[in-house]
């Protein structure tokens, strides 16, 4: 009898370690941390399987459709509010992650590994953070004569009809429309759009449509992301990047960086904490800047492709990502009058 205890002893202390390790192991716990994306899940799935890889936490990850960019899983936070689901939000500009420190989603945070990224790079009171950016910048045909360097460039008289940029009313072409008129004011960042729409500055659907307008010879120049021109560079497209309006008295080029938000009662919070630490280091933003997103790093010292100027050499537009956010939904009437909606 006294055996059969023993055994029945040790068949209960098995029983019991496999539910404890099975509690674990299941996304209720700290070994899991369930993580919304939107940023391009060809670039962002590597870093999440190097972070399980590195930590032994298992990621958990929600991609943006591409036909729901960005908005996709912002609204999906939005309605999950009263019950949180995702603990970290990877968000591909800050637009979005303002609107949800407005809802009262997000939770300050104030990562260790943070303390050398720019301030105007992060929400001053922790609700998100940025880290590897992309810059707004101009593709230019290579046949080009006059290189264009500043932003006043799609007004010039001698430029009519050569130059090209995407739908204002989408995409990061949207934030630095609305970055304009904070930093230029309504009245003078209307007169500019007007005088674009004089100079017949045609439009394209997407960044990427405009890189390829302009690698093609059909227009000198367009404003695009970084990426989308180091990408065609790379494919020995006639093209050459330049980084627009970085004299004295030019308003600098507008930086959109990435940015990790921490999501107020997520279910994983020390997990959540450690993938905020681990996407907010040099090693991370290295890892980006030499993916195919070519994406610059924002903290001093990281290495990167000879295609990308370091953040600290760069003349950047001073917005407040605050103000830019409340200024995209201002204009919004404006711009479709402007595209004759």
């Amino acid at each position: 009898m006294k055996k059969r205890w023993t055994f029945l002893g040790i068949i209960g202390v098995i029983t019991i370690g496999i539910i404890i390790w099975r509690l674990i192991r299941s996304p209720g716990s700290d070994n899991t941390v369930i993580v919304y994306v939107s940023e391009d899940q060809v670039f962002s799935e590597p870093i999440l399987k190097d972070f399980e890889t590195e930590t032994g936490i298992r990621v958990r990850a929600i991609y943006d459709t591409e036909e729901a960019k960005s908005t996709g899983a912002m609204n999906r936070l939005i309605a999950e509010q009263n019950n949180p689901r995702a603990d970290v939000y990877w968000a591909n500009e800050p637009i979005r992650a303002e609107v949800l420190k407005q809802k009262e989603i997000a939770e300050s945070y104030f990562s260790p590994n943070a303390r050398n990224i720019p301030s105007v790079f992060k929400d001053p009171d922790g609700y998100w953070t940025g880290f590897s950016a992309r810059a707004r910048v101009f593709v230019v045909n290579k046949n080009v004569k006059n290189i264009p360097r500043t932003i006043m460039a799609y007004i010039d008289n001698r430029r009519k009809g050569k130059a090209v940029i995407a739908n204002p009313l989408f995409g990061t072409t949207t934030a630095e429309i609305a970055a304009l008129f904070t930093i230029w004011g309504n009245q003078r960042a209307e007169v500019f759009m007007t005088a674009m729409k004089r100079n017949q500055v045609a439009l394209s659907t997407n960044n990427g449509e405009s890189a390829d307008f302009v690698a093609a010879g059909r227009f000198d120049f367009s404003l695009v992301d970084s990426d989308d021109a180091i990408n065609r560079m790379r494919q020995g497209k006639p093209v050459v990047l330049i980084y627009p309006d970085q004299g004295k008295n030019d308003p600098g080029c507008f930086i959109v960086p990435n940015a990790a938000v921490l999501i107020k009662g997520g279910p994983h919070p020390q997990a959540a904490r450690k993938f905020m630490d681990y996407l907010l280091s040099p090693e991370t933003e290295q890892k980006l800047a030499f993916a195919d997103c070519a994406q610059i790093p924002l903290h001093p010292g990281v290495s990167l492709p000879p295609e990308l100027k370091p953040i600290g050499e760069t003349n950047v537009m001073p917005v407040n990502y605050a103000e830019v956010a409340g200024k995209m939904l201002e204009i919004q009437p404006y711009l479709k009058n402007w595209l004759e909606y």
